[in-house]
C-alpha cells in the first residue's frame, strides 16, 4: 500500500484527449486538480470517489502481537512481502505483510476487497537474534545477544561493526521465511548483506575482548 501521491488514468485535453494517460492528484475535491505525468499539463477534472474498506490487522513485534485496523482502496492488490505505514493508538509503525486471510484460507496476493484479515509484523524497529562466540574461536563459551537495531540497519559478512559496547565481526547471516530479493537464505561469504528486518539470526564473533564469561 502506497503512501505517495495518489495517481489515477484519465485523459489528458493536452496530449490525449481520447485515451487514459496516468494523472498525479495535486489536490482533491470536487474539481480535483491533476497533473498529467505525460506533458505536465495541469487541469481540472472530476474524479470518482475511492471506495475503501475496513480491514483488521494483525501485528507481531518482540514476540506478542496486537490487533489495529486499516482502510486501504477496496480494488488495491495486496501482497506478502509489502510494507505499508499502519496508524495505531500507540504510533505510526512501518509493517511487512507475512500473511493474507481470505475466506477460503491464507493466500499470498489478494485484493483488499476480498482480504478478511492482514497478518504483519513490524519492521520499523526490530530485534534480531545473534549467536556469539568469543575471539578465541571456542565454540563451547558460545552465548545469546538480542540487537536492538532500526529495520533498515545494515550487517556485512566480514565487516566489524559495534553497537554500544560490544564490537563484533559478523560470520554469517540466516534470513527470514519473508524476505525478498536475496539468492540464498544463509549468507556467509564476505560482503554478503542483509538489512535487520530481513534477519531471523546473526552469527558474530566477539571483538570486545579475548576472554569473557556467560555472567
Amino acid at each position: 500500500m502506497s503512501e505517495s501521491t495518489r495517481r489515477v488514468g484519465l485523459p489528458c485535453p493536452a496530449c490525449s484527449p481520447d485515451l487514459e494517460t496516468v494523472h498525479e492528484v495535486l489536490r482533491e475535491g470536487g474539481q480535483a486538480t491533476v497533473r498529467c505525468t505525460e506533458c505536465d499539463h495541469v487541469h481540472k477534472t472530476a474524479l470518482s470517489e475511492e471506495r475503501t474498506v475496513e480491514r483488521d490487522v494483525v501485528v507481531s513485534q518482540d514476540g506478542e502481537s496486537f490487533t489495529a485496523t486499516t482502510e486501504p482502496p477496496a480494488e488495491e492488490s495486496l501482497a506478502v512481502g509489502e510494507e505499508f505505514l499502519l496508524d495505531t493508538d500507540e504510533a505510526i509503525m512501518t509493517v511487512r505483510i507475512t500473511s493474507l486471510e481470505v475466506a477460503d484460507g491464507r493466500v499470498e496476493a489478494a485484493t483488499a476487497e476480498d482480504i478478511e484479515t492482514i497478518w504483519s509484523r513490524a519492521v520499523g524497529n526490530v530485534s534480531v537474534n545473534a549467536t556469539v562466540h568469543p575471539k578465541s574461536g571456542a565454540h563451547d563459551e558460545t552465548r545469546g545477544e538480542t540487537l536492538h537495531v532500526p529495520g533498515d540497519y545494515e550487517f556485512v559478512v566480514g565487516a566489524t561493526d559495534d553497537l554500544g559496547d560490544f564490537e563484533f565481526t559478523v560470520e554469517g547471516i540466516h534470513l527470514r521465511d519473508d524476505a525478498r530479493g536475496y539468492d540464498h537464505e544463509k549468507l556467509d561469504h564476505d560482503r554478503d548483506s542483509a538489512v535487520a528486518k530481513d534477519v531471523n539470526r546473526l552469527y558474530l564473533r566477539d571483538e570486545t575482548s579475548d576472554a569473557w564469561s556467560a555472567w
